[in-house]
C-alpha cells in the first residue's frame, strides 16, 4: 500500500467505520455507454484506488455489486475497504420483514459478503409512508448483523428530519444527495437537518459530471445532442408542472442544471475564477477547488467522484483536495460569482434534494 498517499487523505467517522472524504463512484459500470473495460481492468483500477487510500466505493448499480464483491473477496486484508450499495424502491410495496430481508439478502449474495457495509435506502413515493416501516425493518437487520450502517439516498429535508426523529439518534448515518457550486440546495434546509441529527452528506454531482474542470474552461457551450458528452452531461428533457416546477424525464442532467443556474457565459466566469484560485493554491485544478468548496462544509462527510475504472481515472489529481482549505477571500470571491446566478432559486424551480428523481 502507498503509505504516503494514505496518510494524506482526510477521514471521518461514518457509523462504525473511519472512511476517506473522497469516495469512488461506480455508477459508470452500469452501462457500456461509459466505455467497456474488461473486468480485469476494472479490478486493477479498484486496486490502484485502494493503494492510494481511496478505500470506499459507492453507487453499485448493475454488475458493479458483483465486480466489487469479487474484488473485495480477493484481498488478503479487506477490513479497510468499504462498499456502499442501495436498495431503491420505485413502486408501491408493503415493506414486510420478508420483503425487506429478501432485498438485503439479494445484495449480500451479489456482493459475496455476510454483511453490507453501508445500505443506502431510496423510496420514490413519499405519499406512501412505508419508508418508515422499511427503515425500521432495516434497523432490525442491522441489529442482527446483516447491515453495518444505514444511509438514505435522495431524501429531502422534511423526510430526512422525520426519519431521524422517529428512528432516534445514530440510526441513520448519511444521506446521498447532489451538492456542488452549481447545485447548492443542501444549504437551504438539509444542512440544518444534518447538524441536528449528526448526519453526514455523501455528495455526488460535485463536479457537475465533469463540467467543473479545466477541460471545459475556455470552451464553447456544447450542443447536448451532437457534442462528445458523457451520459451524465447530456441534456435532460423536463416535464413542466402546473405548480411552476419542472420534473426531469432523464436524470443526471448536468448541462441543464448549469442552464437552470445561469448561462454558459457566467459558468465560464466561474471557471475562470476557480482557475485563479487554483493557481493561488499551488496550481491545483479547477476540479480540486470545486471539490474543496464542498468538503469545507462541516455537514459533508465525503464527495463521491465517478471513475471509469480501467479507462479514465483521476485518483492522483483528487489527492490534491486534501490538507488545505479555501480562505475567506477565496470563498468571498466565489460567492460574488454565485450571487449573479439563479442558484438560490433552483430549490423553488426543481425542488429540494432528490426532487429531480420524483
Amino acid at each position: 500500500m502507498a503509505a504516503n498517499s494514505r496518510t494524506s487523505l482526510e477521514t471521518f467517522q461514518l457509523g462504525p467505520f473511519i472512511v476517506p472524504r473522497v469516495w469512488t463512484g461506480l455508477w459508470q459500470l452500469s452501462s457500456s455507454a461509459w466505455g467497456s473495460p474488461s473486468v480485469s481492468q476494472i479490478r486493477q483500477g479498484m486496486k490502484r484506488h485502494v493503494e492510494r487510500g481511496y478505500t470506499s466505493f459507492a453507487d453499485h448499480y448493475g454488475s458493479a455489486e458483483i465486480i466489487f464483491g469479487q474484488f473485495k473477496g480477493s484481498l488478503l486484508d479487506a477490513s479497510c475497504v468499504i462498499g456502499a450499495t442501495k436498495w431503491c424502491v420505485f413502486k408501491n410495496i408493503s415493506p414486510t420483514r420478508e420483503v425487506v430481508e429478501a432485498a438485503i439478502r439479494e445484495r449480500l449474495v451479489r456482493m459475496q459478503t455476510q454483511r453490507i457495509d453501508l445500505l443506502q435506502f431510496h423510496w420514490q413515493m413519499y405519499e406512501n409512508k412505508g419508508y418508515l416501516t422499511a427503515l425500521q425493518e432495516l434497523e432490525q437487520l442491522r441489529h442482527e448483523g446483516l447491515i453495518a450502517a444505514i444511509g438514505l439516498c435522495n431524501f429531502d429535508s422534511i423526510r430526512t428530519d422525520e426519519i431521524c426523529t422517529q428512528l432516534g439518534p445514530g440510526v441513520i448515518v448519511s444521506n446521498q444527495v447532489q451538492f456542488s457550486l452549481i447545485d447548492t440546495r443542501p444549504l437551504h434546509g438539509m444542512s440544518d437537518v444534518c447538524l441536528r441529527h449528526q448526519l453526514k452528506l455523501l455528495t455526488y454531482g460535485t463536479l457537475c459530471g465533469g463540467f467543473l474542470s479545466d477541460q471545459w474552461f475556455h470552451q464553447p457551450e456544447p450542443d447536448a445532442y451532437t457534442a462528445n458528452l458523457t451520459p451524465s452531461q447530456r441534456k435532460a428533457r423536463f416535464l413542466p408542472l402546473s405548480n411552476g416546477k419542472a420534473v426531469p424525464l432523464i436524470a443526471e442532467q448536468y448541462l441543464d442544471m448549469i442552464k437552470a443556474w445561469g448561462n454558459w457565459k457566467l459558468f465560464q466566469k466561474l471557471l475562470a475564477l476557480l482557475r485563479v484560485i487554483g493557481d493561488r493554491h499551488g496550481g491545483r485544478s479547477i476540479a480540486n477547488i470545486a471539490t474543496r468548496w464542498v468538503l469545507d462544509h462541516d455537514f459533508v462527510g465525503a464527495v463521491i467522484i465517478g471513475a471509469r475504472l480501467g479507462l479514465s481515472e483521476h485518483s492522483d489529481d483528487n489527492l490534491k483536495v486534501f490538507g488545505w482549505s479555501l480562505t475567506d477571500d477565496d470563498r468571498e470571491e466565489i460567492e460574488s460569482v454565485l450571487s449573479l446566478s439563479k442558484g438560490r432559486k433552483i430549490i423553488t424551480t426543481i425542488g429540494d434534494c432528490g426532487a429531480e428523481y420524483r
